[in-house]
């Protein structure tokens, strides 16, 4: 492993490497390392209006909503978001568009020279994010739409003040850094709030250890359910979005209506000039790999969604399960087979109890290119007791897309979930087919 210092002409690859290796531990919460070295780099508060977006699960979607509404606005509008799929760019955009090789390099190189300036180790997100802020604030945008990549109050992310936060939900996940109740980990998603600014809360059921961080900021509250809601139309092209004095029908998004509706609210709680025009327009245009992503691939219907607890597969099977009904009509031949593959610090076992609902035919799993992946032979015992159906579980994932092709039809359906590794990884194979 690169350990070495690198220099300013050194790839994106070798520094992602080098700053991949220079800090023991790739989770590490709290700001106390990270502040000096943003400090030195003089990054500042951003002179822009800035939204911070934690929550469990649909930080994704309601994230890349918001930017482009934003810069269908007329805002330049940075977009930071994490992890990536394909390529480590989809993290930091401006305005869609990914910063090039050259931009991420030179502002790593800045942080780099910052942190052993501090004397202090930094992780790889932390590294990777001041990176992005530096690029950000060097590039003068109108707008910050952020991510927060863990939890909320002790994530790097949070260093930066937001002007309005939203919290798109809260169920259990990351419980050996965040707590084991919704109450524990509210709490830690609650830390992105400060005085006097507005919350968009993304469900109706708040914890109730949330209310008194609110009440202490003095934190003006939209929440789902009481103050906005959606429904569908009936003609299956426009839904309608409301909240006090707003009323709005617009075209279907091409992400989940839940977390369009939370974007909207929180484009238009801000003080940025946001029209009903700018948000029509904005909507058809958003796609993000990875959520509820379909693709005609090899003569099959392929679903990709990286939901990998509870909520998330709840909230997948409200989106797959008449998505595939309707397939199935136009299709009545089809059958549907399921790629997963999960990291073993992930509730398995609840997912697996949702999914095994599905009329699937034939598991395919295997083992992810990561150090807390779930191993064969856990994948195999777990998957064996969920689901009576033939699994195949490999040593690697990059079989797995392979064999899940030659056993299925054209115009059957495969869906694929479970971890953001396990979409990229049968991407990554099927892009090489």
């Amino acid at each position: 492993m690169q350990t070495k210092p690198l220099t300013a002409q050194d790839s994106l690859n070798d520094w992602l490497t080098y700053v991949y290796g220079i800090h023991v531990s790739a989770i590490d919460l709290g700001l106390s390392r990270v502040l000096p070295v943003f400090e030195a780099l003089n990054i500042g508060q951003p002179n822009a209006y800035v939204f911070t977006v934690a929550g469990t699960n649909g930080k994704g979607s309601t994230t890349a909503t918001l930017a482009a509404i934003c810069q269908q606005a007329g805002y330049k509008t940075a977009l930071y978001q994490s992890p990536h799929l394909l390529v480590f760019n989809e993290r930091i955009k401006i305005n869609g568009q990914m910063v090039s090789d050259e931009a991420l390099v030179a502002a790593l190189y800045r942080v780099e020279q910052a942190r052993l300036a501090c004397e202090v180790t930094l992780s790889f997100f932390e590294m990777t994010t001041l990176a992005a802020m530096l690029i950000f604030a060097e590039a003068d945008c109108d707008v910050w739409v952020l991510e927060i990549g863990l939890g909320g109050r002790l994530d790097v992310v949070n260093i930066i003040d937001p002007n309005l936060a939203v919290i798109t939900n809260i169920g259990i996940d990351h419980v050996e850094w965040l707590g084991n109740t919704r109450e524990q980990i509210g709490v830690e998603k609650a830390g992105i709030l400060r005085d006097d600014i507005t919350l968009v809360y993304g469900e109706a059921d708040m914890p109730r250890t949330i209310p008194p961080i609110i009440a202490k900021h003095h934190v003006h509250v939209l929440q789902y359910g009481q103050d906005y809601a959606y429904s569908s139309e009936q003609d299956a092209i426009h839904w309608q979005y409301s909240q006090a004095g707003v009323t709005l029908s617009l075209p279907l998004p091409n992400l989940s209506l839940h977390n369009t509706a939370t974007a909207i609210t929180a484009a238009l709680a801000s003080n940025l000039t946001i029209t009903r025009a700018h948000i029509a327009q904005a909507l058809p245009q958003v796609h993000l790999a990875g959520r509820f992503d379909r693709r005609q691939i090899q003569g099959r219907q392929w679903v990709f969604d990286v939901a990998h607890n509870s909520h998330g597969i709840t909230f997948l099977l409200s989106q797959f399960v008449p998505y595939w009904q309707a397939y199935r009509v136009a299709h009545p031949d089809a059958q549907l087979y399921l790629i997963i593959s999960m990291l073993l610090d992930k509730d398995i076992d609840s997912v697996l109890h949702h999914l095994q609902t599905l009329p699937v035919v034939q598991v395919f799993s295997g083992v992810l290119d990561n150090p807390r992946a779930a191993d064969q032979q856990l994948l195999q015992n777990k998957l064996n007791q969920y689901f009576t159906i033939p699994v195949t579980v490999f040593d690697e994932l990059t079989d797995v897309a392979q064999a899940a092709l030659a056993n299925s039809r054209t115009d059957d359906l495969i869906l694929v979930c479970g971890s953001f590794y396990t979409i990229s990884g049968v991407l990554k194979t099927l892009a090489q087919v």
